[in-house]
């Protein structure tokens, strides 16, 4: 069929054009595949760091920002427009509202990508092209002929390496250039022929292709298969003849990145790599971040010098009787000192000298104590400010960062999609697919986060399962930095029961609701992105992006629980509940009475109760019992609404009870056998 040709200038001659200001703000849309770099070009066209990921998924909630006079959508990754799953019906009606389109391909993937860029242009959108990774296709030998290709489709392209910025500025012409693009006469004019009962081009096209959605709205019956499959085959052979004026692969051998991606998802080879993979990261987020730097940040800056001053300055000018306990002068026997300042520490500056000399001479534990319950409330053993910045910045800051730090060099080297296509046989055993993987992976930095990433698997029983799983068995970033912290101080033999505990637990769950739950595994299908190495600059971006929001999300939860604990123990209902939790406490998981405390925080945060694990006196097995109770513990406050909202209220509620039974449940077993 003869196309039709829409008039193009080329793209090197152009001057640059300033963009509209229109107040009714026209739509620039992106839409590519998954892993082609939408999200970077995103964020250089809002200035705004949204979520970089080289696994599908991240993208699934629309981000949209402003760039000049117009709205930005970055849109899920999608191999085309239709009302197949999730992702496509998103960014189906987002591309139907949006002005211009600009689509982003892999130079590498031209085959698989222009499939989606040829329907754009016949939807009659007005489209512009990115050529992305073309770094990546002159490592693998293959050339693209930008000119010949802008040609062939009628509409603008450039070539771009997005991850490093390169080609970008060309956006901005490209954008004002946007345009229509070659398209099948027969197929044009069948498409008009049909305006008058549905509203554009493009719903015409969906009708065509059988999109029952679209039909539905325009109360017209969709094409059947046959036509759909004519308009597919023509469009595959249209894409090919392209690329034989477009594209010579000039590929001479095998390039290490390919190898290594290839080892990586090998059953033999890929789950040692996984091992090695996990025993660097370990060293890096257990050892060096949670003991290394967490005894300097939390020790020494936090409690040692911050928090001491803090409660010091407090305590200054006080009306009211205040002392001051020394804990633990030898590191075993627990020896106290009470200094006392009945008048406040200005009354009494040669006492104050006294107590510092004694505390900057000793390595020793130290503690305030008031006889005002307003002092007690904020700056006491639990204060609302004093605990919730010791724990907050001191302790979690820095386990956080570790952990998205490690977490990120995963994602931008490409090596997490390659994990989800490991452990695919693996996870089925427990009713999910290896995609389920990317939730699993997020969880383990934020379970709020994760719960709502379990959209993108394929079916309601398996959001059930994955939900239930995040629920109950895999720890945040913050519990998890806590964890490994207690866990290194208590040896490999604790890690390793704890590890097993936790592990079995996850997988007798998952196994159980895979055979008592209706439904079957819905198929693997998931996108490899090149491995590359991780970029500096986008794992910093990436890094302090998450860690900026774990924290703003968590900084009111921390201070509601510090605040309720503190009321607790001024009205001195935490003691009257530690007194009703002792026998479960004390004589079923046999720790000590204090645990109870951490508990009670762990209600608002998973996260805290751990921390409050971290100043208790416990030995190896002790510390096993606590932190298998506390990780099989009710989501925090946070995760729990969000878990309502996508799985409902009876649904939410039940994995609820049924984390704090089990939880107690298996971390009294645990203590049974061990202590």
């Amino acid at each position: 069929m003869e196309p039709v040709s829409t008039p193009h200038r080329p793209h090197k001659h152009l001057r640059t054009e300033k963009l509209p200001t229109d107040p009714l703000k026209p739509r620039i849309v992106l839409v590519g595949n998954p892993n082609v770099g939408k999200s970077v070009i995103f964020n250089y066209l809002s200035g705004l760091y949204v979520d970089v990921s080289n696994f599908p998924g991240t993208t699934i909630e629309v981000s949209k920002a402003s760039y000049l006079g117009y709205e930005v959508f970055d849109t899920p990754g999608i191999y085309g427009v239709s009302s197949f799953n999730d992702e496509e019906r998103v960014a189906r009606d987002i591309i139907l509202n949006g002005d211009i389109i600009v689509n982003i391909v892999d130079a590498v993937h031209l085959e698989r990508d222009l499939f989606l860029t040829q329907q754009l242009i016949d939807m009659g959108k007005r489209v512009g092209l990115v050529v992305n990774m073309m770094d990546e296709a002159h490592r693998q030998r293959i050339a693209v002929d930008l000119d010949r290709l802008e040609e062939e489709l009628g509409i603008p392209v450039i070539g771009t390496v997005a991850i490093k910025r390169k080609g970008l500025e060309e956006i901005h012409e490209l954008i004002v250039r946007a345009a229509e693009g070659r398209q099948n006469r027969t197929l044009h004019a069948e498409l008009h022929t049909m305006l008058s009962s549905v509203g554009s081009q493009g719903e015409a096209l969906l009708v065509l292709e059988g999109d029952t959605i679209v039909a539905e709205r325009h109360g017209i019956p969709p094409a059947d298969i046959g036509r759909r499959e004519e308009i597919y085959i023509d469009r595959r052979n249209r894409v090919n003849r392209i690329l034989q004026h477009t594209v010579t692969d000039m590929e001479t051998g095998k390039r290490v990145s390919t190898v290594l991606g290839r080892l990586s998802v090998s059953p033999i080879f890929g789950f040692p790599l996984l091992a090695v993979i996990l025993f660097f990261v370990y060293q890096f987020v257990g050892v060096f971040v949670a003991q290394d730097i967490v005894e300097i940040t939390e020790g020494e800056i936090g409690k040692g010098f911050v928090e001491f001053h803090i409660k010091s300055w407090v305590a200054r000018d006080a009306a009211t009787t205040i002392g001051v306990e020394i804990l633990g002068l030898d590191g075993e026997a627990t020896v106290q000192r009470d200094f006392r300042f009945d008048d406040g520490i200005s009354g009494n500056p040669a006492l104050w000298r006294d107590l510092r000399a004694f505390i900057d001479g000793n390595d020793v534990e130290y503690r305030f104590t008031y006889d005002n319950p307003w002092l007690i409330l904020f700056f006491g053993e639990f204060g609302a400010i004093t605990m919730t910045l010791t724990y907050l910045v001191f302790l979690l800051l820095p386990l956080v960062l570790g952990f998205y730090f490690a977490l990120s060099i995963l994602e931008d080297s490409g090596y997490l999609p390659r994990l989800a296509t490991l452990v695919d046989r693996s996870l089925r055993f427990i009713g999910l697919n290896g995609r389920a993987v990317i939730p699993l992976i997020l969880g383990f930095g934020c379970v709020t986060m994760a719960t709502i990433t379990t959209r993108l698997l394929g079916s309601q029983r398996e959001k059930t399962i994955a939900t239930t799983i995040l629920q109950l068995a895999i720890p945040c970033s913050a519990q998890l930095g806590v964890i490994a912290a207690l866990l290194a101080t208590a040896g490999p033999q604790a890690t390793l029961i704890y590890t097993g505990v936790i592990f079995g637990f996850l997988v007798a769950l998952g196994t159980v609701m895979n055979k008592t739950l209706p439904g079957k595994i819905s198929p693997l299908l998931i996108d490899l992105p090149h491995m590359r190495m991780p970029q500096l600059n986008n794992v910093t971006k990436k890094t302090l992006y998450k860690t900026y929001f774990f924290m703003k999300e968590a900084s009111p939860w921390f201070f509601i629980g510090a605040l309720v604990v503190s009321i607790l123990q001024v009205t001195g209902a935490l003691t009257r509940i530690m007194g009703a939790l002792e026998p479960l406490v004390v004589g079923w998981l046999q720790l000590p009475r204090e645990a109870a405390t951490a508990f009670v925080m762990g209600l608002v945060r998973r996260d805290f109760g751990a921390a409050g694990m971290f100043y208790l006196d416990l030995s190896a097995f002790q510390t096993v019992a606590a932190l298998v109770t506390i990780t099989l513990f009710v989501p925090c406050v946070a995760s729990l609404m969000v878990m309502l909202k996508e799985r409902g209220l009876r649904e939410g509620m039940t994995i609820w009870f049924g984390s704090l039974v089990l939880a107690l449940l298996v971390g009294g077993i645990v203590s049974q056998i061990l202590i």
